[in-house]
């Protein structure tokens, strides 16, 4: 009897596992199939004439590699802002008592629930009357408002999980509070460190909604942005095109999901068990 359940618990994995990677697969199938194939009826699951001519064409877009520059910079930028100011915070709210800390906690939970369309026009309010509106500024503090709740919180369970007499044990040896966060704890709370950076990274990378909104010139639009570029009212979608752009746009992500996966669960999994 256990026998029977657990294979049919694995053939129900393996279903929605052919269900999550179809998409996957078709979009790279896709990538690879001229025009006429992939504008059939009749759908071909493998390519007959497989051609790289997708790839060229995605990169030969008029502003590919402008718009390469700016997700590469808004996306580095974000990234940095939300480690540093996440590790501050996750220090001072798990290592120091002061009043409405506490408040401060269930704040920071209450606006990671919130989905980040809820702060697209606040935000957009707000850029508007600072004039940000088209700048690197207003995407970059955009993804950290964001961002930065998941890296608090994650990284404070980090800091929560350290023993006190560590800190105890620097400062007897003469570590001031400065030298004490800087080369005792930031140390041990690396794992943190990586999980939140890959999570800013990939928030940043892939969004479309803020950009397009925020960003008022195609000169300073962000891959996801340019993928719609694909679109042509007269002519149609270039589906080959699209599909092989959104390979191009995927690889990255995988890329570094791929070398820090371990660092990731298990940071993610700690902050959470701890926190």
């Amino acid at each position: 009897m256990r026998h029977r359940s657990r294979r049919a618990v694995n053939s129900i994995a393996a279903i929605f596992c052919l269900l999550w990677i179809f998409p996957v697969y078709w979009m790279v199938n896709t990538a690879f199939k001229p025009r006429p194939e992939v504008m059939t009826a009749t759908p071909h699951f493998v390519p007959y004439h497989p051609t790289t001519s997708n790839f060229v064409n995605a990169v030969s877009q008029e502003n590919f590699l402008l718009n390469l520059r700016n997700s590469v910079v808004v996306v580095a930028l974000t990234v940095l802002a939300s480690i540093v100011l996440g590790i501050f915070a996750a220090a001072a709210l798990s290592r120091f008592r002061f009043p409405g800390r506490r408040a401060i906690m269930v704040v920071i939970l209450a606006v990671q629930m919130l989905p980040g369309t809820a702060l697209l026009i606040p935000m957009f309010v707000m850029f508007n009357h600072l004039d940000l509106l088209g700048t690197y500024a207003a995407l970059v503090l955009a993804y950290v408002a964001t961002v930065l709740p998941f890296s608090i919180w994650v990284m404070r369970g980090f800091f929560v999980a350290i023993p006190a007499e560590i800190e105890e044990a620097a400062q007897l040896d003469g570590a001031t509070t400065w030298g004490v966060l800087t080369r005792v704890l930031f140390p041990l709370v690396a794992p943190g460190v990586i999980s939140t950076g890959i999570f800013a990274f990939i928030a940043a990378w892939n969004d479309y909604l803020f950009a397009y909104t925020f960003m008022q010139d195609q000169s300073r639009y962000t891959l996801p942005v340019w993928l719609a570029s694909f679109t042509n009212p007269h002519t149609g979608t270039d589906f080959g095109g699209q599909m092989a752009a959104s390979v191009l746009f995927s690889v990255p992500v995988v890329v570094f999901f791929l070398i820090i996966q371990r660092n990731l669960v298990a940071g993610m999994s700690a902050g959470a068990v701890k926190g």
